[in-house]
């Protein structure tokens, strides 16, 4: 390779924590890309939908799981993410964790 061409591949050094994460990610995410397209999302959708329907503690159960595969996601495409990404998806996760504590704190009242 010479000098002057651009690696496509930029190396990014990644902790141990890191690797073993993604490995362990790889089968789950080669079983949800053989899904068609828009079955993720919708499935999502879904859940987050019926969180804020039912309410109590089971809405925060459904919105928990909602923001726990965004938080997944957000985790696994980090290093990739410029900082306006980051910040773009670290306000959704964080409107979704507050909507299930809202949820959570609806079902003691």
């Amino acid at each position: 390779m010479s000098p002057t061409s651009a690696d496509p591949r930029p190396s990014v050094h990644s902790s141990a924590l890191r690797v073993r994460i993604e490995h362990a990610s790889d089968p789950v995410l080669q079983r949800l890309s053989r899904l068609p397209s828009n079955t993720v999302v919708i499935v999502l959708l879904v859940l987050l939908v019926a969180g804020l329907v039912v309410r109590g503690w089971v809405g925060a159960v459904l919105i928990g799981v909602v923001a726990v595969a965004h938080g997944w996601g957000i985790y696994l495409a980090w290093p990739r993410l410029t900082g306006l990404e980051r910040q773009m998806r670290l306000a959704v996760l964080l409107l979704a964790v507050a909507l299930a504590v809202v949820c959570l704190i609806s079902a003691f009242r």
